[in-house]
């Protein structure tokens, strides 16, 4: 069967995706096909492109240069949850990107990269003890405060290691998202952040501990947004407490509006980074002029699927066509374990056929070889298929490899990165043995 090349344009232009990006920018040398690609690496493996990637996050870098008063006067730090090989994160650092962490993991893959410390700061609920002091013994840049309690911890362990801890408080400003529910992060009934009325009382409590220092407000009110009014309506409330702390003495050198900017999965019209950028800076700046006297406040973005989503494909195979009565399955080598998103939050994602035959189409749900039902990929796909067909399983760079597990002990796929006519192996797959290493029998 001849490989396609139409088809696959068509199939990854609407999503920016692996191969076309690299043949426009060599067209001069030999083409890498993605059945080049599974040939070389196997399947499942995800691919991801130098180029997509570093065009998304310039987006934002570039937008930051243009509308920020001063080369210091915004930073994007990539939040790595959504990906997080040591191949991307170098990019990014390469690219000037800070970075967004959320367990002491992934402080140690910053610092595995070279990334600089004082360009991280640290999320999440849950840090422990010992994650704030392996943060602290390399002076981060502000650790985002969620709790009371989380605030009280951080300064006891800053205060036994000599150390005083630089802050934000992540503040949930209860604003809707409008996005599905395992991924808003705003409203009052969210795990996240100081409730917005707690806020002010909370900053005083944080300026009088010794080993804290207050630096920063944050906020992330959720992810996959297409639209950037509830992100801007957030904005407004912390510059108000922004505004509220400085007239009780209390001034902060940053302001964190947290990521969020969606992609597209199925004809979804996400607002341009660039113009999402420049509204909040036109507000910023409008702020700073008549209401902050002028004085200087660092912006911050944690951007992550906006960066990396629509960067990566998942390539598989189909192993078996299973034709029912009243359901068709294509069974493929990828599984819910491989991609956990469409199980988890019955996410949609884009699947093309990389060769495409003549054959009429059938109505296919594709699933993999794990044992579960919710063991699924994609439901519902008008697709003409035979068995050995590769599939791209589009827009899964971000939460793709990051959410995979070994699940019916299956190793995890390899990852890949596409540069120009290039293919390089950035992580390789998982073997059964590799799985059980660190597992012992009782004598």
């Amino acid at each position: 069967m001849p490989y396609c090349a139409a088809s696959w344009r068509a199939a990854v232009s609407a999503v920016r995706c692996i191969f076309l990006r690299s043949r426009i920018a060599q067209p001069r040398k030999a083409r890498l096909s993605p059945i080049e690609v599974a040939k070389l690496f196997g399947t499942p493996t995800y691919v991801y492109s130098k180029a997509a990637l570093t065009e998304s996050f310039l987006a934002y870098a570039n937008a930051c240069k243009t509308y920020a008063q001063g080369d210091d006067g915004a930073l994007v730090c990539y939040a790595m949850k959504a990906s997080s090989n040591l191949a991307i994160l170098h990019l990014l650092k390469e690219l000037g990107a800070g970075f967004d962490i959320v367990s002491g993991g992934e402080l140690e893959r910053v610092l595995a990269i070279g990334g600089d410390p004082k360009k991280v700061i640290f999320s999440g609920v849950g840090k422990t003890r010992e994650e704030m002091r392996l943060a602290l013994s390399h002076d981060i840049l502000c650790f985002n405060v969620e709790s009371i309690p989380e605030l009280h911890r951080l300064n006891e362990v800053a205060g036994s290691v000599g150390k005083q801890a630089r802050i934000s408080l992540r503040v949930n400003p209860n604003v809707d998202a409008k996005t599905h529910p395992y991924i808003s992060t705003g409203l009052k009934e969210n795990k996240f952040g100081v409730a917005f009325e707690d806020a002010l009382s909370t900053y005083r409590a944080a300026a009088s501990l010794p080993h804290i220092h207050p630096v920063g407000i944050d906020c992330h009110i959720g992810s996959q947004l297409l639209d950037d009014a509830p992100l801007l309506e957030a904005l407004d409330k912390l510059i108000d407490l922004v505004d509220a702390l400085a007239r009780e003495g209390i001034h902060l050198h940053h302001l964190d509006i947290g990521g969020g900017i969606g992609i597209n999965y199925k004809d979804d019209e996400p607002v341009a980074i660039a113009k999402y950028v420049e509204r909040v800076f036109a507000r910023i700046n409008q702020w700073r002029l008549h209401n902050h006297q002028g004085k200087p406040i660092k912006v911050m973005f944690e951007p992550g699927r906006s960066i990396v989503g629509n960067a990566g494909i998942l390539l598989t195979e189909v192993q078996y066509l299973k034709h029912g009565a009243t359901k068709h399955f294509a069974i493929v080598d990828a599984a819910m374990n491989d991609l956990m998103r469409p199980a988890m939050y019955e996410a949609w994602h884009g699947v093309e056929p990389v060769v495409q035959h003549s054959q009429p189409a059938k109505t296919y749900d594709i699933v993999g070889p794990v044992c579960e039902s919710g063991d699924w990929l994609a439901r519902s796909r008008e697709l003409s298929l035979q068995e050995g067909d590769l599939l791209a399983i589009l827009s899964a760079g971000a939460y793709g490899m990051t959410m995979a597990s070994n699940y019916n002990t299956r190793g995890r796929a390899a990852e890949v990165i596409v540069d120009g006519d290039q293919a390089h192996l950035i992580r390789k797959r998982e073997n059964p043995s590799e799985l059980f290493a660190l597992e012992s029998i009782l004598k």
